[in-house]
């Protein structure tokens, strides 16, 4: 049974080996928190008035273009989104399109709209029309 006997040293080993790492993990993490905390405590605050854009339960909005409004209470939405790239600091632009729901045939083309994320309302439609920004010319 010496094969047993190596097998429960070793099981012992690691987890002394996994206690320990845990420890070190422990102070490690405290160690950042306190820090962080004084750099809080030292630069002003963040208004705290600020809505996050998404979070938990909060449904994502986005705004864009309406491409097309030919369907009956449907429209097409273009959501023009331009970032630096991160390592080589290009600007890109980068275009989504998105179907939403207009119950009352509000949005033209051309229009600036704000669209909120909902239920699946179709097979491509996930979003909905909150409100017409600016009305195209």
């Amino acid at each position: 049974m010496p094969d047993q006997q190596t097998i429960d040293k070793h099981k012992q080993e690691r987890e002394e080996r996994r206690r320990k790492n845990a420890a070190t993990r422990s102070r490690y993490r405290k160690r950042q928190r306190e820090k962080q905390r004084a750099a809080a405590g030292a630069r002003p605050e963040a208004p705290a008035a600020a809505a996050k854009e998404h979070g938990p339960g909060r449904p994502k909005v986005r705004q864009g273009i309406v491409t097309s409004a030919k369907p009956d209470k449907s429209i097409t939405v273009r959501i023009d989104v331009t970032r630096r790239h991160r390592t080589y600091k290009k600007i890109v632009r980068e275009s989504t399109t998105l179907h939403a729901h207009d119950e009352r045939n509000d949005a033209n083309e051309g229009d600036t709209v704000r669209i909120v994320e909902t239920r699946p309302l179709s097979k491509t439609k996930r979003w909905r029309l909150e409100e017409v920004l600016e009305r195209a010319r």
